[in-house]
C-alpha cells in the first residue's frame, strides 16, 4: 500500500507525457528520463555530482549536530547559561530558515532548525532525574554524559532528523545559488539548456536522497531508543 501513490504518480507521468497531453519540452517521459539517468552515470557526471552533494550535507549536518548538541547541553545543565543564551535564540529561531542560505554557502551548515530543536529537547529533561544527579553529587561531564543526554535521546534523535531534512533543503538552494557540481548545479544546469529531463533526474536524485536519509535516521531511533514507552500507529 505504500508505494500505492508512487505507483499511481508514475503511471500519470507515462500517460501525460506518451498520449501528448504533455508536451516533451515541458515534461520529458519516463523513458527519456531513465536514458537521460544512464548517459549521466555511464559518463560518471551523476555520481561526481550526487558525491559533492552528499559530502557537503554530510559535512555540514556533523559540524551543525555537534555544536548543537553542546549547546543543547550548557544550556539544559546550567540556569545562567539558559537566560544568557535563550533570548538571542529565539530571535534566531524566529528568523526563516533560507534566509540562512547565503550563510551556508561559507559554512556549508543546516540552519538553526536541528540546534533549536536539541537544545529544546535537553531542557525538557525530567527536572526529578537532575535533581538526583546533583543530590549524588553528579555533575559536569558525567551529569551530562549520564543523565542530560540518554534522558532527552529520543526528542535529540528527532531533532537530528529534522535537521538532516533540513539539510537536503538547504543545500538546493545553496546549490541553486552557486555551485560548480552537485545536484542543485545539475538542476541548475538542465534548466539553463531547457533539458527537463536532466531536471527530472535531479530532482529524483533528491528524492531519493532525503527519503533514505529520513528513512536511515528512523531506524537509528528505532535501534537506540526502542525502550522508550510510546504507541505506534499500526498499518
Amino acid at each position: 500500500m505504500k508505494f500505492a501513490l508512487p505507483i499511481a504518480l508514475v503511471v500519470a507521468w507515462f500517460a501525460a507525457t506518451s498520449t501528448g497531453a504533455i508536451k516533451s519540452y515541458q515534461l520529458a517521459s519516463p523513458q527519456a528520463v531513465l536514458v537521460e539517468v544512464n548517459d549521466l552515470a555511464t559518463r560518471g557526471v551523476l555520481w561526481t555530482d550526487l558525491g559533492a552533494s552528499l559530502e557537503r550535507v554530510a559535512l555540514g549536518f556533523v559540524i551543525a549536530a555537534l555544536l548543537a548538541i553542546a549547546l543543547g547541553a550548557l544550556v539544559g545543565a546550567s540556569r545562567t547559561a539558559e537566560k544568557l543564551l535563550d533570548p538571542t535564540l529565539q530571535a534566531i529561531r524566529s528568523v526563516p530558515s533560507l534566509a540562512w542560505v547565503p550563510l551556508l554557502l561559507l559554512w556549508l551548515g543546516i540552519g538553526e532548525t536541528a540546534k533549536i530543536a536539541l537544545a529544546s529537547a535537553i531542557r525538557g529533561v525530567d527536572r526529578k532525574l537532575i535533581e538526583v544527579a546533583r543530590v549524588l553529587g553528579v555533575r559536569g561531564v558525567p551529569f551530562v554524559a549520564r543523565v542530560l543526554v540518554p534522558a532527552a535521546l529520543p526528542q535529540l534523535l528527532v531533532g537530528l532528523r529534522i535537521g538532516l531534512t533540513q539539510a537536503w533543503l538547504f543545500l538546493v538552494a545553496a546549490e541553486l545559488l552557486g555551485a560548480s557540481r552537485g545536484l542543485g548545479f545539475l538542476l541548475t544546469d538542465g534548466q539553463q539548456i531547457a533539458r527537463t529531463d536532466e531536471i527530472l533526474v535531479a530532482i529524483l536524485a533528491f528524492a531519493i536522497c532525503g527519503k533514505l536519509s529520513e528513512s536511515g535516521m528512523k531506524l537509528l531511533e528505532r535501534r537506540l531508543v526502542s525502550w522508550t514507552d510510546t504507541a505506534s500507529v499500526p498499518g
